[in-house]
């Protein structure tokens, strides 16, 4: 896999930790214990992913939160305790999957996979807190599950496709920082609005 490649899957799975941590990381697990994610000689440091412990935590992690995030309060609550950890998550996952050799690209994918974490959690987490306000809960079941979705759809990509992975990645954190600045500015209109009356 060259560097490309490499950046590709850091941004990916970067994004998608922000999203659902514990599924990017029993995925890349799987991946690697099976074969499916060819890495470098320099990154046979992540094989820790394919150990059997981080597997098995893993997988906890993705049954409490497949089931946590069905539930609206108990939604809300896994999000806010979860805004520390998942972009450290982001983070490691991006540190590990540059050359170990070379201390200025640790430091700069440990802060582009944290902040690439810590943008799709924010978007995901002030998202759902707007869909958990709804009073019926089907639609917090629904986007629930086109997250479940959504985040296999791009583990998926990042397995078949590491650049494409990224080129969405990238895509998909520009967009979300386009949105976030587009909501600040109408809250600052609506802001400005009620000051006058």
């Amino acid at each position: 896999m060259g560097p490309i490649e490499l950046l590709g899957v850091a941004a990916s799975l970067s994004l998608l930790a922000g999203w659902r941590l514990y599924a990017t990381v029993f995925a890349a697990g799987l991946a690697m214990r099976f074969g499916l994610l060819d890495l470098p000689q320099h990154l046979q440091s992540l094989d820790v992913f394919a150990s059997p412990w981080v597997i098995g935590v893993a997988a906890i992690g993705l049954v409490v939160e497949f089931f946590a995030d069905k539930i609206a309060w108990l939604d809300s609550i896994w999000d806010a305790i979860h805004t520390a950890i998942r972009p450290l998550g982001g983070a490691l996952i991006a540190l590990a999957v540059v050359d170990a050799g070379d201390p200025a690209w640790q430091v700069a994918a440990f802060l582009l996979g944290g902040g690439a974490a810590f943008v799709s959690h924010s978007a995901k987490a002030s998202g759902r807190a707007v869909v958990n306000a709804s009073p019926e809960p089907f639609s917090n079941v629904i986007v629930s599950g086109v997250e479940d979705v959504l985040t296999i759809g791009g583990l998926t990509l990042t397995l078949v496709d590491p650049v494409l992975a990224g080129i969405v990645a990238v895509s998909l954190l520009a967009v979300t920082l386009l949105l976030l600045y587009a909501s600040w500015r109408i809250l600052k209109r609506i802001d400005v609005v009620l000051r006058k009356l």
